[in-house]
């Protein structure tokens, strides 16, 4: 009878995982993978909605900063679309009067799409409009 021998590889002890161990990793990976991956989605998805947030704020102080440098206060509401940098979004802005003549109200509000919902903000000052 011929004795068979086995070859030994330096570092290797032989040993391995048995099916139970191959398959119990499977199942928690199958169970712990998806709301991983919910978590990464919704990580994503909030921040792409603070940069948009962030943007609109930015855009609506820039109109406002505009609106009152340029010492125009005899509208009542004026609107446009995004400025070069700021797709995606539509301003408005309106002056009414707040309590008597010499201040007025100056609210501007910055809208876009998300999700296919219209989300916005606002931004409000009071202006000086000087003795009338």
């Amino acid at each position: 009878m011929i004795k068979m021998k086995r070859l030994k590889f330096p570092g290797f002890s032989g040993g391995g995982f048995t099916f139970v161990e191959v398959l119990a990793t499977l199942t928690f990976t199958a169970i712990v993978l998806p709301a991983v991956m919910r978590g990464i989605s919704l990580a994503s998805a909030a921040a792409s909605e603070s940069r948009r947030r962030t943007e609109a704020s930015i855009l609506a102080n820039n109109k406002m900063s505009e609106i009152i440098s340029g010492g125009v206060m005899d509208f009542s509401s004026v609107s446009g679309d995004s400025d070069p940098g700021y797709e995606g979004y539509r301003w408005e802005a309106e002056l009414s009067p707040w309590e008597g003549e010499v201040l007025s109200e100056l609210v501007v509000r910055v809208a876009w799409k998300s999700r296919n919902q219209e989300k916005s903000i606002s931004l409000s000052t009071l202006v000086y409009r000087g003795e009338e």
